[in-house]
């Protein structure tokens, strides 16, 4: 037999698409895990035409998941980024888009039973190591995917999966903010360092020059502000608690500018080196986090809703249009802290069965755990 046949799942989560395996499935060694991921999604190429990627970070992801030992959650979940122009397989981030399909894929391999009208799944998130709910419709004992609910990005409507974050902040850097302020100055550039789940560096795009209506592409080709975005990336890094972030896929850098459409304050994501068609959701929590953060870089662009319930509803505007984050936080004594994080995704199963990887790729490496 020349090649290794794997069983997986090919998932939409949120807007984001990948492969999800069980842990049991997959070699237990990390070289040896990343080697046959390499092989299954084809990289490194930039098309990843040998493989399932599909040529673009957002297509290219992995989520592992397995049952949980803990009694605070049911399942356990690791995100996986396959990069498709290098034989690189990151776990130095989450993914709340794949986190959407971690819930139904669960269900779906009898890892979680279906509970009535809608399951509650506790998914630990072993890259930050905190803990998120989804709530996945189960009719009849089995999972829905179909219903009205839209999200941006995604054609379509489909069965709502609302996911709600416990304790979130600091989860990579160890702080809510975690220079120590509120604002720093980095390359000449006033930014917020934020991680509420995602670490994220808040720019004001005028800033840079630019405002922040511009096309992805556009950003993309505009070489003088890649490079200083990048550069403050890499000096912000170490700042954050993050160490050499050369190769790493944070922080994410997004500029933001006052809303065009009605919502709180308008996005573009550098995620790092290409820019984001949308907004990742825990970036999006970290960005929504810091409007409600006075001081900020965000707080100074960003048109916030009344927040007379307690609750506020932070509609994010990003290239193909709006995130809605609901954050609860409190401020007292000079301090401010999140109580609740909570969002709308949905997710879709495209596919099950195998991925097929060479067998000198799995025999070199060693089989599964």
């Amino acid at each position: 037999m020349n090649q290794k046949a794997i069983r997986c799942s090919a998932m939409r989560g949120g807007t984001s698409k990948g492969l999800v395996f069980l842990a049991d499935d997959l070699p237990a060694d990390t070289a040896a895990r990343d080697a046959v991921l390499l092989a299954a999604m084809g990289s490194p190429d930039p098309r990843e035409i040998d493989g399932m990627g599909g040529s673009h970070p957002l297509t290219s992801k992995v989520a592992v998941v397995s049952r949980s030992d803990r009694e605070d959650a049911d399942v356990e979940y690791l995100f996986l980024q396959v990069w498709p122009d290098r034989p690189e397989v990151s776990d130095r981030q989450n993914c709340g888009n794949m986190l959407a399909a971690v819930g139904p894929f669960a269900i779906e391999e009898g890892l979680v039973p279906a509970a009535g009208e809608v399951t509650p799944v506790r998914i630990w998130m072993r890259n930050t190591k905190t803990l998120a709910t989804a709530s996945v419709q189960t009719p009849g004992g089995r999972v829905r995917y179909d219903g009205t609910a839209r999200i941006d990005g995604v054609p379509g409507t489909h069965a709502p999966v609302p996911i709600e974050f416990a304790d979130v902040a600091g989860s990579s850097c160890g702080a809510l903010l975690p220079t120590g302020y509120i604002t720093d100055v980095i390359e000449g550039t006033t930014v917020t360092c934020i991680d509420n789940g995602m670490p994220v560096v808040c720019l004001a795009a005028a800033d840079l020059g630019v405002t922040g209506q511009e096309s992805p592409k556009d950003l993309e080709g505009n070489a003088e502000l890649t490079k200083r975005v990048e550069a403050i990336r890499l000096a912000a890094g170490p700042m954050m608690n993050l160490g050499d972030v050369t190769h790493a896929t944070v922080p994410k850098m997004s500029l933001l500018a006052p809303p065009a459409h009605g919502g709180a304050v308008s996005t573009r994501t550098f995620i790092p080196h290409r820019v984001h068609e949308a907004i990742g959701v825990l970036g999006a929590v970290s960005v929504a986090t810091a409007c409600m953060l006075s001081g900020s870089v965000a707080n100074a662009v960003a048109v916030l809703p009344d927040r007379s319930g307690g609750a506020a509803e932070i509609e994010v505007e990003h290239p193909t249009g709006f995130f809605t984050v609901t954050i609860e936080a409190q401020s007292s004594g000079g301090g401010f802290a999140v109580t609740r994080s909570a969002l709308l995704r949905t997710a879709r199963l495209l596919m099950r069965g195998e991925v097929l990887v060479p067998a000198s790729a799995w025999d070199q490496q060693g089989g599964p755990r």
